[in-house]
């Protein structure tokens, strides 16, 4: 497997979700180390007006990750006007309405999969043929969230668990080649995504509140982009930010077990989701 570092001074990087947050953070990032920047968001007019913001020959285009036709087209577009895609930052995200399975609706369940999921597996399948010809890079972003614990919002657990395994397949398949692909692993990121699930929602207020100190630490946009950007530069397999949640991440498979169990007896656990479940039931 290549272990060099990689320089992206003069590569083409392609970020999803460029529009903000953590994404608009990492572009202007890669820009800043002198690469040549595509920025993707659904949200085209934004996607436009960060790569202006950025300046430096950044491009913004308008295409929604879970349209795989669109993902295709606007890769091609990139390709043909800026050349092969040597990075690729799968970052466009959302989170689900807070409910619990039982309760859920599924459109809302299809929803954040064709996203969080299909949606990064169609920003990087289009790209790999350029990425191992470059012996390039590719990161999907995860979450914490992929190994603790889902209730009240678990799809979006799911797809981060199946987005952790995305990435290492890639990296494993990849390596022949000379090419890598990164996991990154977020805490609590100060976006407005988070402001709308744990602050601006009763429940998840008080499931914020139930992060002990110092896994409730939040991080601006601009240290979880340079973590990742610092990732590529080191062709790293996984970064992780907040560093607390590291030793979590490797221990897991043993604490894990004894979190399900506490929360499975937990009366405010308990009490938490009764209250979910009254709210969803008067909705209908």
């Amino acid at each position: 497997m290549t272990r060099t570092a990689l320089d992206v001074h003069g590569k083409v990087a392609l970020v999803t979700g460029g529009g903000g947050g953590i994404g608009f953070e990492v572009a202007r990032h890669l820009a800043d180390r002198g690469a040549r920047v595509a920025i993707l968001d659904v949200d085209e007019a934004a996607a436009i007006g960060a790569a202006e913001a950025i300046g430096q020959g950044a491009r913004g285009l308008g295409a929604n990750v879970a349209d795989r036709e669109a993902m295709t087209l606007a890769v091609k577009k990139i390709q043909a006007d800026l050349g092969p895609v040597a990075v690729v930052v799968a970052n466009a995200g959302v989170t689900p309405q807070p409910a619990t399975l039982r309760l859920m609706d599924d459109a809302e369940f299809d929803r954040v999969v064709s996203i969080n999921l299909t949606g990064v597996y169609n920003t990087v399948r289009p790209v790999l043929d350029d990425i191992v010809a470059t012996r390039g890079h590719v990161v999907v972003v995860a979450s914490v969230a992929a190994f603790a614990p889902g209730m009240g919002g678990s799809p979006y657990m799911i797809t981060k668990a199946a987005v952790e395994q995305l990435g290492r397949a890639l990296r494993i398949e990849l390596a022949v080649h000379g090419a890598t692909a990164q996991v990154a692993y977020f805490g609590i990121v100060e976006t407005v995504m988070t402001r709308g699930m744990l602050d601006e929602d009763e429940l998840g207020r008080e499931l914020g509140g139930r992060f002990p100190w110092p896994f409730n630490r939040r991080i601006s946009a601009t240290d979880a982009a340079k973590t990742i950007c610092d990732g590529i530069a080191r062709r790293s397999a996984r970064t992780i930010a907040p560093s607390m949640w590291a030793p979590y991440a490797l221990l897991r498979g043993v604490i894990n077990v004894g979190f399900d169990a506490l929360l499975v007896r937990d009366k405010r656990t308990h009490r938490m989701i009764s209250r979910l479940e009254d709210r969803l039931g008067a909705r209908k």
